[in-house]
């Protein structure tokens, strides 16, 4: 290691001592959500039907079903928000488990309409 960078360490290193264990902790959750909010943002606005679908995959949607669900959702204009999370709101507000909704949205696209 360079002497610069020993010095700039010993300064943190300092600093953070002066610190109480709530402070650290209000400080690490600082520095957690700003490291994470560019990853954040990326998949708010960066998805696949077939990052979607192994979404789904892992809620315990079948493989077969899985496909037509994001079709639908896409078809919908809602896939942006998340086949997940459309699935996740369709169970909520019809009371069905999560493969019920899913198997809504194959039966009814119109399930779909303001469902946000």
């Amino acid at each position: 290691m360079t002497d610069e960078r020993i010095a700039k360490f010993d300064t943190r290193r300092e600093e953070l001592a002066k610190l109480s264990n709530d402070q650290l902790k209000s400080r690490f959750w600082e520095l957690t959500n700003k490291m994470v909010e560019p990853i954040i943002d990326l998949a708010k606005t960066h998805t696949s039907p077939s990052i979607e679908r192994a979404i789904l995959l892992r809620m315990g949607v079948d493989s077969v079903s899985s496909h037509g669900v994001v079709d639908r959702i896409l078809e919908a204009g809602l896939l942006g928000k998340g086949a997940g999370h459309v699935v996740l709101k369709l169970s909520q507000t019809s009371g069905k488990d999560i493969r019920g909704a899913a198997q809504a949205i194959l039966d009814d696209k119109n399930v779909l309409n303001g469902l946000f």
